[in-house]
């Protein structure tokens, strides 16, 4: 007999405006296209429009009833989140929740974003951090649930505070782990800043396990022609059940800690299977490196003056 899919159930969100980063495939799209069934108005920032209509044509085929739209965003450019921020600020439509879930992994050779920044850092963590400071009078008067995609990388390594960009001697793994570690750190003192100077919005973290998405697979973009050893590995085993997640199980952590009234602030979840790489979503242990207050300050402050996209100070 074959065993019952995994699943949450998500509230009716109808009313309720959504934003998700990333939401062009994989992870994102799973996402977008259960907030949109819920009765929720969802905008998809993408990059790429060809990739941006095919994922509108999926999520009404799923859900017919769907209000879906495409925003135009590039998250390693802080001129394109400015833009977006002016445009969506000029709607005048408040933000019930963000699910900030776009991220790059791991390039073979070191890369930058427009503005000179490791791409991963500055795509993963800043590009986020800037597009939150931008929606930031949206998400307040929504009364907002941010949700911010981590990963079990973030369980490893440290933040390389003496040379953030990587220029003297780059590691993709240690420095996709970096931006991870930086944007869990964000994402926690976003909620500690916001219940302290009263903004109204709840911050909580997710990962979504190991799974066989585009983040390890070919992508010549970041300049990997082929899949990785690791993804086909993650993809067969995935595909019998053993160990990893698959698509749909790794969207429900972060759909559980953005919809569901049980979730709490400044709560991470994640699948609860073995070394929690796959199974039904749950609350986790927070890891040791997204543990420091005073670390989380400290990159809150860095990340201001490298964006140039200040918070309000009440």
């Amino acid at each position: 007999m074959a065993r019952k899919p995994l699943d949450i159930a998500v509230p009716d969100l109808s009313g309720r405006r959504a934003v998700v980063t990333g939401a062009s495939d994989g992870i994102g799209l799973g996402l977008a296209t259960r907030l949109a069934a819920a009765g929720a108005e969802v905008l998809l920032p993408v990059r790429n429009p060809g990739k941006g209509a095919a994922a509108l044509t999926a999520i009404r085929r799923a859900a017919p009833h769907a209000d879906v739209s495409l925003r135009e965003l590039d998250l390693s450019s802080l001129a394109s989140l400015a833009a977006l921020g002016k445009t969506l600020r000029g709607e005048g439509r408040p933000i019930h929740i963000l699910v900030n879930n776009a991220g790059v992994m791991t390039p073979p050779d070191r890369q930058t974003t427009a503005d000179g920044f490791e791409l991963q850092f500055g795509t993963n963590h800043l590009g986020h951090f800037a597009l939150v400071a931008h929606l930031l009078p949206l998400l307040r008067t929504g009364n907002a649930r941010v949700t911010s995609q981590v990963s079990v990388a973030a369980n490893q390594g440290a933040i390389n505070w003496e040379d953030l960009n990587w220029e003297r001697a780059y590691n993709g793994m240690k420095a996709y782990r970096q931006s991870k570690i930086a944007f869990g750190l964000f994402g926690l003192e976003l909620d500690r800043r916001s219940r302290a100077q009263g903004w109204g919005i709840t911050s909580n973290l997710a990962h979504p396990g190991v799974v066989p998405t585009n983040l390890l697979a070919a992508r010549p973009e970041v300049g990997r022609d082929r899949d990785t050893m690791a993804v086909r590995m993650i993809r067969a085993l995935s595909a019998r059940g053993i160990l990893f997640g698959t698509v749909h199980t790794a969207q429900l952590p972060a759909l559980y800690a953005a919809t569901s009234p049980d979730a709490e602030r400044g709560g991470f979840y994640g699948p609860r299977g073995p070394g929690h790489l796959g199974g039904p979503p749950g609350r986790q242990k927070l890891y040791s490196p997204l543990r420091g207050t005073e670390q989380a300050q400290r990159i809150w402050r860095v990340s201001e003056q490298l964006t140039k996209v200040p918070f309000p100070d009440s």
